[in-house]
């Protein structure tokens, strides 16, 4: 075991607030940055000293399969950030914790199991189609990829969801779930945090968004559990209204905590994952016709593995993680790296970081898909890449968010192709990784050639 040698090193920030306007200002820029000058293990304070508040992160490997895998539970999601995502989106799956999170596990699991999620993909396919119809009766364009991939995967998630009753769901979805996402991490990162009942414009905000939303939740379930709705539907909503462990239920303040979580988990993490892979193939041609004619080859709606697509996708997820951060709180003293960790410190993986770590990573700025080969993936440290979390908590939606990202990849290159050439997107994190403005991309139909 490495000795402990005291605390890890701390970033140096204003007294007055440590680096909370640093991280405001460019979160990722700033983690990358304590990465480079103080090494796998940084701490940073936010707000005044002896008064603010420390987060401790972790970019080794290591440290973050000791986090998430070996050592899950002393790492609890009672930080704060979970507690402003619990208060606003309610206690489902991605949340809860202890006997809740267990008994809920039990209800979805069988959901999201690969089987399963299959019979989700003509539903998928459906929406990319109608995606595909739209662009190729209006003339070629340059299009926002983040705008149209936010567009498709709202769709999707709210189909597969909420079945016939999207119409009623999607406007408000539409027009407040970025603002609660927005006053979420804009409460979490205070330097100084106010009381969510006080009337700031960010507290009506999320007050506004969070009672929309919560409405047209339980409006869709109390018609569904009335009959106002013929049958429960085969979509998500009624298999969580039929979900039984034993002759246990979930009650309907529950089916809205998990529909919200999942619009949360699966919608703006999917949206953003296809518009960077859509920008880097668009400057990558060579790697874009290797999509198509693996695509063209397989022919169809791709319920099967797609080798050298699911690489791409795992490539652009490496350099563009929809959850570039995540964070737990410590139960009991512990250490990571040679550096103590006391009880109830926050302590924050950041896959951003770990997935250009040099250890790991050859020219990690490079798109290479090749890196994701069986054979380098299985000689790559577990830990080096996980978009999806790890250990137990491990995101439930992984085959879903797999096989909606190849369904859409596969239906839109084998129609269009993509030609980016501006810089590459800015980009922010809210609660999940999202670019700054527009992400252009020229899509014109297909060039193809008669043989």
């Amino acid at each position: 075991m490495t000795a402990v040698t005291g605390q890890a090193p701390l970033l140096p920030g204003s007294p007055l607030v440590g680096s909370a306007l640093e991280l405001r200002a460019d979160m990722l820029g700033t983690i990358e940055r304590a990465f480079r000058e103080h090494g796998d293990v940084v701490r940073m304070r936010l707000g005044p000293r002896g008064a603010g508040r420390e987060m401790t992160f972790v970019y080794h490997p290591d440290g973050v399969q000791h986090i998430l895998a070996g050592h899950a539970g002393n790492y609890r999601k009672d930080n704060v950030f979970y507690g402003e995502v619990r208060d606003a989106f309610g206690d489902g799956l991605l949340t809860s914790q202890d006997d809740d999170w267990q008994r809920q596990k039990r209800f979805l699991q069988p959901l999201f199991t690969a089987r399963r999620v299959i019979g989700y993909a003509t539903t998928m396919a459906d929406q990319v189609d109608a995606v595909v119809r739209r662009w190729r009766a209006e003339p070629a364009a340059v299009r926002d990829l983040h705008d149209e991939m936010t567009r498709l995967t709202l769709r999707i998630v709210c189909r597969v969801l909420f079945g016939n009753d999207i119409e009623q769901a999607l406007p408000v979805v539409q027009h407040r779930f970025g603002p609660l996402g927005e006053a979420v991490r804009a409460r979490s990162m205070a330097p100084v945090r106010v009381p969510a009942s006080w009337p700031t414009p960010t507290n009506r905000r999320l007050h506004r968004a969070r009672r929309e939303l919560f409405g047209v939740c339980d409006d869709i379930i109390a018609a569904r559990r009335s009959g106002a709705v013929a049958g429960r539907g085969t979509d998500l909503l009624g298999m969580l209204l039929d979900a039984r462990d034993g002759d246990a239920a979930l009650s309907d303040i529950e089916i809205r905590d998990q529909v919200l979580i999942f619009l949360l988990a699966g919608h703006e993490t999917t949206s953003t994952a296809l518009a960077y892979t859509l920008d880097l193939l668009g400057r990558h041609p060579d790697v874009q016709a290797k999509v198509r004619d693996e695509v063209d080859a397989a022919g169809g709606t791709p319920t099967a593995a797609l080798p050298y697509t699911t690489m791409v996708l795992k490539e652009a997820m490496r350099l563009f993680p929809s959850a570039p951060l995540t964070g737990r709180r410590s139960v009991a003293d512990d250490e990571i790296g040679g550096f103590a960790v006391p009880a109830g410190a926050d302590v924050v993986v950041v896959p951003w970081v770990t997935h250009r770590h040099p250890a790991y990573w050859d020219d990690p700025e490079r798109f290479d898909p090749e890196r994701f080969t069986p054979d380098r993936e299985r000689a790559r440290h577990r830990y080096a890449w996980f978009p999806f979390g790890g250990g137990p908590r491990a995101c439930i939606g992984q085959h879903f968010s797999m096989l909606e990202s190849a369904i859409v990849l596969a239906g839109l290159i084998r129609a269009f192709e993509f030609t980016t050439d501006t810089g590459v997107p800015r980009y922010t994190n809210a609660i999940t990784l999202r670019p700054v403005g527009s992400v252009p991309a020229r899509i014109q139909p297909r060039r193809v050639t008669a043989g």
